[in-house]
């Protein structure tokens, strides 16, 4: 293959030349060309290496089932691999590099994998690597990793933008070719909204590359008139460089816009690709179809094309595959070709055409070689020559450019990803789409439709009938005669070829030829998503666009059986391959996911506070205070000033609901493992909440404020997922009951205030009695503050163990009212704390999170065993907690661990083992669920889930980090180490 740049033609623009590097040798190009043409023009033939073998590869296609032309575009943080050089667009400056080749692409090593061959076939890598055992680990899945993959990812930061958006339409037409501009312009012209997309950076599909005149205009011409039209409405929107790579529930298409993967300079206020959810009422699918490759031997060599994209270099972009061409054709298309060809001045030497009487209305002067197949092209980096088989005889011909027409397949992934299977036609020899697609309509020859007049007709139809069913007014469209009209009616497909010697390829990208899928069949990988898995056959990045056809009509053959019996894969998306940039939009980075700040944030940024990411919350984790270097020194003040004076913590992150209705008691009493029935107004209860298998799932306080009103309180991390889970007890378990649900976390600002002197100061600012008579331990009520100026909630409870509180405030007030209370507390001596400290103090009283509710644990195994109803008639998990495996003797069990030495410590995380066991998992015990540096114990202190662990107290053991290789000898205890009597709380 030859390829060169004509004098004349196409639609690129000459006087724009554009400088771009391929594997560093520089090249020049021309405005409207792709990367493809652009290396034809220069003549680059071998553009790419496969996967298995290396096989020399050129390119194959003109669009987005490219399987061959894949390049490493850009440069540091700009470097995108994989990409397709058929649907890159040319820029000046553009540095391509080719992939999965060493040391160069004209030199590569692994191309000495073809003399392997006869140990690769299909499935070799279920057969092979087994034996020495101990190889695996060392030698072969390292090579392996290594062979793995074809091009590299960069670690270097993205530099650029990227965005995601929802678009809403009466209809969306995707393909703007023929039929997808005829139906855009009939719905357009009748008023309705209409979105056109096209993957291609023009639309006009087809038409770009036809001879045909339409109403007397050129066929590119023609498109150019129907785009102007159509941007001209104000109701139609058309998005090129567009691709719609899924269908979706509720009639929601995902699309993906290069908005700048064209430019050498993106600009930074602009994102260089967005992602569209586009929500059409109707939505008419014009992707066309895709010409099919034939299986002979050397089908790879570069110089070898498809029909329909050669013909499209040639008139699109001005661009002869070669010096001497050939054409092997089954059908009548081939011919369209062989005009175009002899107009440009190609010499064509041959039309190969399996037919007996093909080519009948072909008046060129080529020689047409019918009832034959071409066997085997010749060649290493480049097409040399073809071997033509004739009645059982066999004819070379030097040529160094051949096209294939093998048929075509229409594009139905989209129509088929919502569940529909493909129905093989035989009068089509294709598969068509599934049937009863609701609000989805075919139009042009992705529903077999053939011929330009006969698609842009079918496209008017479509677009009438849409705008119709959609309530408007729509005219009769006609845009006039065609002229040099090509109508290829389908033919019997040719799947299997006689004579062929060299290795017929199937699937181009990972090296499956017409044997692998035999070899499948003959080993009882028959079935057609065996087969797909057995010999990788549609598993690339192209995922089978130009491959899966031919191996299910492979497959057919080899038992015996119809194309229709054997069936497709499952159609999913994505159509084509997505970026992950496009796929997070804006949120990376920084904003990668939303930042939740409570209403108290800027106080706790006003006291000097190091916030913590928790989930998407920031918290305030601990207070530097001058003269402090390191954490454990604030935590250690925050925690002392608290057990003797008073702290002030932000607790507004935990989740917040209140529980509305006359059977709220009955509902929390059903959701709770403890009884809430009979909780009395104006008291607060802790509450433990069981899976359906009866491990614990949350836990929390709820209090009754008025008889039918409750406050529930749940832990950070599981506030969305326990207001789910009561939103399905509500409406799915028990929705005879009466009870209302509403998530109030972004309401309230709750403030706890803990610590010795913690009443007298909040009395300054309480209207309301809040002595222990008044307002004792668990006591919860609706307060006044500032003199009536404002309206809270009180609770007295305390997960620090101290004389406690929690006022909640309205969101907007949280800040003041942090304000007030500081200064109301500053001679007595208050100090803000964080959850740092608040995780010290949690740990002293021996208080649970979901550090030991870690999916695993029963009430019995934290000490709850008591709140677990025995007289409950049910509640979610009751009929499961009492499973034989879950009331076992030897359960982990929640004890405390102090280090036998003050001086050393512990991590979280790190094994329990006995005394004097070996340190093996064998002897695990348990391990430290939570551990912390204690300023009263004045040692590490811990919680572990240890075996028998209530039994144990007093036991010497030893602590094991396998991670660091670190042991400490320690002693199981009681889980409280502070104040076990609980007298701080009812002071």
């Amino acid at each position: 293959m030859t390829s060169y740049r004509l004098p004349k033609g196409g639609l690129i623009d000459r006087s724009k030349p554009l400088p771009f590097t391929f594997d560093g040798k520089a090249m020049r190009g021309l405005g409207g060309d792709s990367l493809a043409s652009a290396l034809l023009a220069n003549g680059r033939q071998l553009v790419g290496r496969s996967f298995k073998y290396h096989r020399p590869r050129g390119i194959l296609t003109a669009g987005a089932a490219e399987p061959n032309a894949l390049m490493t575009i850009g440069s540091a943080g700009r470097t995108e691999p994989n990409t397709r050089a058929t649907m890159q667009e040319l820029y000046a400056g553009l540095e391509a590099k080719s992939q999965n080749r060493w040391p160069s692409l004209d030199l590569d090593i692994g191309a000495l994998n073809s003399l392997l061959s006869p140990f690769l076939s299909a499935g070799f890598y279920y057969k092979t690597f087994m034996w020495p055992a101990a190889f695996w680990e060392k030698i072969y899945e390292p090579f392996i990793r290594k062979a793995a993959g074809l091009g590299k990812a960069t670690y270097a930061a993205d530099p650029d933008a990227y965005d995601k958006c929802w678009a809403h339409c009466d209809l969306l037409v995707i393909g703007a070719g023929p039929a997808g501009l005829a139906a855009a312009i009939s719905a357009g012209r009748a008023g309705a909204r209409i979105i056109l997309i096209d993957e291609h950076s023009v639309a006009g599909g087809q038409l770009l590359g036809e001879t045909a005149s339409i109403g007397g205009k050129a066929a590119a011409d023609f498109a150019a008139d129907c785009i102007c039209e159509l941007e001209a409405l104000p109701n139609v929107t058309l998005l090129t460089r567009t691709t719609a790579f899924g269908w979706y529930d509720g009639n929601v298409f995902g699309a993906v816009e290069r908005v700048q993967k064209h430019v050498s300079e993106p600009q930074s206020n602009v994102p260089v690709e967005r992602l569209w959810r586009i929500a059409a009422k109707r939505a008419v699918l014009a992707t066309g179809a895709e010409e099919r490759p034939l299986m002979f031997g050397g089908n790879d060599i570069p110089g070898v094309m498809m029909a329909s994209a050669m013909r499209h270099y040639l008139n699109r972009y001005a661009v002869a595959p070669g010096k001497t061409a050939a054409i092997f054709t089954t059908n009548d298309s081939g011919y369209a070709l062989a005009r175009d060809l002899e107009a440009q001045g190609v010499h064509l030497a041959a039309i190969v055409d399996s037919r007996e009487n093909g080519g009948s209305g072909y008046l060129g002067p080529a020689r047409i070689i019918r009832d034959a197949v071409v066997s085997d092209a010749k060649g290493g980096k480049a097409l040399s020559a073809i071997d033509i088989r004739l009645n059982g005889r066999t004819e070379r011909l030097n040529v160094d450019a051949l096209a294939m027409a093998g048929g075509f397949s229409p594009i139905i992934h989209l129509a088929c990803h919502r569940g529909g299977k493909p129905v093989w036609s035989d009068d089509n020899a294709a598969f068509l789409a599934p049937g009863n697609l609701n609000g989805l309509a075919l139009a042009g020859s992705v529903s077999a439709v053939n011929g330009l007049a006969a698609c842009l007709a079918d496209g008017a139809r479509q677009g009438i009938a849409m705008a119709e069913a959609l309530g408007f007014k729509a005219a009769p469209t006609a845009f006039g005669a065609v002229e040099n009209d090509i109508v290829a009616p389908p033919e019997k497909a040719v799947w299997s070829i006689a004579g062929v010697k060299g290795k017929a390829f199937v699937d181009y990208q990972n090296d499956v030829h017409r044997k692998d899928l035999g070899l499948a069949v003959r080993e009882g990988y028959g079935h057609v998503e065996l087969a797909k898995r057995y010999t990788t056959n549609g598993m690339a990045t192209d995922q089978g666009k130009l491959s899966n056809v031919n191996a299910i009509g492979l497959l057919a053959e080899a038992r015996g059986v119809s194309p229709a019996d054997v069936g497709t894969t499952t159609f999913r998306p994505f159509y084509t391959s997505v970026s992950f940039g496009a796929l997070a939009g804006a949120y990376h980075g920084h904003h990668f996911q939303p930042v939740r700040k409570s209403p108290l944030h800027g106080w706790a940024e006003k006291n000097g506070a190091v916030f913590v990411e928790t989930g998407l919350w920031y918290r305030s984790s601990w207070f530097p205070r001058k003269g402090e270097q390191t954490w454990r020194e604030s935590v250690d003040r925050e925690v002392l000033n608290v057990r003797e004076n008073a702290g002030l913590c932000d607790v507004s992150m935990l989740g917040k609901i209140e529980i509305c209705g006359k059977d709220a008691a009955e509902f929390l009493n059903r959701v709770y493992s403890n009884a809430f029935l009979k909780l009395p107004v104006g008291k607060a209860r802790y509450g433990l909440m069981l899976r359906e298998d009866g491990t614990i799932y949350d836990d929390g306080t709820t209090s009754r404020l008025e008889e039918n009103r409750f406050f529930m309180t749940t832990t950070t991390a599981y506030a969305a997922g326990v207001m789910n889970h009561l939103e399905f007890c509500a409406q799915a378990l028990w929705p005879d009951l009466d009870v209302r649900l509403a998530s109030v976390t972004d309401q309230w600002a709750q403030i706890a205030i803990a610590g010795p002197k913690a009443r007298s100061i909040l009395q300054k600012t309480v209207d309301d009695d809040i002595s222990n008579v008044a307002f004792p331990f668990l006591a919860a009520k609706e307060v006044s503050l500032f003199n009536g100026k404002l309206h809270g909630r009180l609770f007295r409870i305390s997960f620090s163990g101290e004389l406690a509180y929690e006022l909640a405030v309205p969101a907007g007030f949280g800040e003041s009212v942090a304000d007030a209370l500081m200064d109301a507390g500053k001679d007595d001596g208050i100090m803000p704390y964080g959850v740092e400290a608040l995780g010290v103090m949690r740990i002293e009283k021996g208080h649970v999170t979901h550090n030991e509710i870690n999916g695993t644990v029963v009430p019995a195994d934290l000490g709850f065993a008591k709140m677990v109803s025995a007289v409950k008639a049910d509640f979610i998990g009751k009929a499961m907690v009492g499973r034989e495996g879950l009331v076992a003797e030897d359960r982990p069990r929640l004890v405390g661990v102090v280090p036998l030495d003050s001086k050393q410590s512990f991590r979280t995380g790190s094994y329990i083992l006995s005394k004097d066991a070996a340190a093996t998992l064998e002897n695990d015990q348990g391990y430290v669920t939570s551990s912390a540096f204690s300023p009263h114990v004045g040692s590490t202190i811990g919680l572990a889930l240890v075996k028998h662990g209530s039994e144990r107290h007093g036991e010497e053991v030893m602590i094991w980090n396998g991670l660091r290789n670190e042991f400490t000898a320690a002693r199981l205890c009681n889980p409280v180490f502070f104040d076990p009597q609980n007298e701080r709380l009812h002071v």
